[in-house]
């Protein structure tokens, strides 16, 4: 790491340092380290799936990454439509994917960056409002 630094000119057009060093540190952890934290996003991605139920969205398990995209059910018209009455009636933000582009206004995008927590109450005020 002291080798990435001592080469680094001040002008960088790069991926930011502090991220690379990061990205260097985890490739030495051990494979446990690893393991548990495919677990957890394994967990996270299982609880979205509960959610993008509850909304009636559809969605491919295969997704890999940090975030899922599912498409709306044919009665909602935009993912800004959905995101608007999940934020204001049960105080859940989702991300509307037209954020994106055009090619996203049918879908939402949701991040797998929070805990399960969290995911869990998002899970719990929605269905407040589905019943």
């Amino acid at each position: 790491i002291t080798e990435v630094l001592r080469f680094k000119s001040n002008m960088d057009s790069g991926m930011f340092l502090p991220a690379q060093l990061a990205a260097a540190q985890a490739l030495t952890l051990g494979e446990e380290w690893h393991q548990a934290l495919n677990s957890t996003y394994r967990e996270r991605r299982e609880k979205v799936f509960v959610l993008l139920d509850l909304l009636q969205c559809s969605y491919t398990k295969e997704q890999t990454g940090l975030f899922v995209w599912a498409k709306l059910p044919s009665h909602v018209a935009t993912g800004f439509d959905l995101s608007d009455r999940i934020l204001q009636e049960a105080g859940v933000f989702i991300t509307p994917g037209g954020i994106f582009g055009s090619a996203g206004m049918g879908f939402i995008r949701i991040s797998l960056c929070s805990t399960a927590d969290l995911i869990a109450e998002a899970i719990e005020r929605i269905s407040k409002i589905r019943s």
